[in-house]
């Protein structure tokens, strides 16, 4: 059976991710507040900063930014957006 959380991105139980997505304190917190489909839609929109800012994951300042971004995109506050994309049509 598949282990729920309170999601807190969601604000709603569901199914929680199967491990933590990095070592230590912060891993383990994401791993027991942060939903598989929170998760999920984090990794779409980091990838839609990275590729918009041309950001560089070996530069320690620009790891910085982002995982200020995730957690700002996984409690609810205002984070970055890419400029000018519009998703698309369902």
């Amino acid at each position: 059976m598949t282990r729920t959380i309170m999601c807190r991105k969601y604000k709603e139980e569901l199914p929680a991710l199967a491990h933590a997505p990095f070592p230590g304190a912060k891993g383990q917190d994401i791993l027991d507040h942060v939903s598989a489909k929170a998760w999920a839609d984090w990794q779409k929109h980091q990838t839609l900063l990275i590729n918009e800012k041309r950001l560089n994951m070996m530069n320690a300042e620009d790891r910085k930014y982002l995982q200020g971004e995730m957690d700002k995109f996984f409690s609810g506050e205002e984070y970055a957006q890419a400029e000018g994309y519009v998703p698309p049509a369902e």
